[in-house]
């Protein structure tokens, strides 16, 4: 790592001195479970082709409440999987709105869609190539919920490859916060009274996590974070929904934060590392 004055650490050596310090003693152990070989779960949308993804995947997109939401969207949607999840549990007659900005992912995200939704599904689909963050700019408040799997730092994915690894540097992560506080309070100004907004990374550290949901608190008198006990108490069909793809015997270790809880592979046989916190904005007294 560069001891030069004024320059940004970078690479493997500050990776591991940043996350250390991070998780102390915890490290070496978690480290060891996100440098695995993840093993991915068998989606099936009806009688769409199979899709794999991560169980903790599935039960983030399972977890935003869809009962009575006509309109749905899917903020960065690519590569599709929780695309997949949501147009498979949204009502007879809802739409869902699959969102990614970058070009090249958007590509990979019709694909997915065109080979792994039915045609009797694909037509409640709607795919938009644009950034997240500049809706609000064109849109008022016009969905009942939202699923926002934000950007991130992606560490297991850094930890596998050596080209990541090498230019990682901190800097990174304030700078994804900033543009993952941008697509939420973007989120938040066109999700409806009353409707449901779930923030999700893959990121590990909390600056990712519940620093960017406690903006979102202090931003919006309206916004109220939905507790984990209340989310999975009041979803009996979720919890069915989720039992195919994650043990529910691991439920009781999630990892809960300040706001919202993390699911990582050291503790959740491999799963994750995922964070996830729902929101539902306050109707108008």
């Amino acid at each position: 790592m560069s001891k030069n004055k004024g320059a940004s650490p970078r690479g493997a050596e500050a990776f591991e001195e940043y996350y250390a310090s991070v998780f102390a003693e915890r490290w070496q152990g978690l480290k060891a479970a996100l440098l695995k070989e993840s093993e991915p779960k068998e989606f099936k949308a009806q009688e769409g082709a199979a899709y794999f993804l991560d169980s903790a995947s599935v039960l983030a997109a399972i977890s935003l409440p869809l009962e009575k939401a006509n309109k749905i969207l899917d903020m960065c949607a690519a590569p599709g999987g929780k695309s997949l999840v949501l147009a498979s549990r949204m009502e007879r007659g809802a739409s869902l709105r699959c969102n990614e900005r970058s070009f090249d992912r958007f590509q990979r995200l019709k694909k997915v869609v065109a080979e792994n939704l039915p045609a009797s599904v694909q037509e409640r689909v709607q795919l938009s190539c644009g950034d997240g963050a500049l809706l609000c700019k064109k849109e008022d408040a016009s969905y009942d919920a939202i699923l926002l799997d934000a950007p991130c730092s992606s560490e297991r994915h850094v930890l596998n490859d050596p080209k990541y690894l090498a230019e990682w540097s901190p800097a990174r992560v304030k700078s994804l916060a900033m543009q993952q506080w941008a697509l939420l309070s973007s989120a938040f100004r066109i999700l409806n009274e009353g409707g449901h907004l779930l923030y999700s990374t893959c990121a590990l550290d909390r600056a990712e996590n519940e620093g960017v949901a406690e903006r979102l608190l202090k931003k919006f008198p309206e916004a109220r974070a939905v507790p984990v006990q209340e989310l999975f108490a009041a979803q009996e069909k979720g919890r069915k929904e989720i039992a195919p793809f994650f043990d529910l015997s691991l439920l009781p270790k999630f990892e809960e934060k300040t706001l919202g809880f993390s699911i990582l592979p050291d503790m959740q046989g491999g799963a994750g590392p995922i964070y996830f916190c729902l929101f539902q904005k306050a109707s108008a007294k």
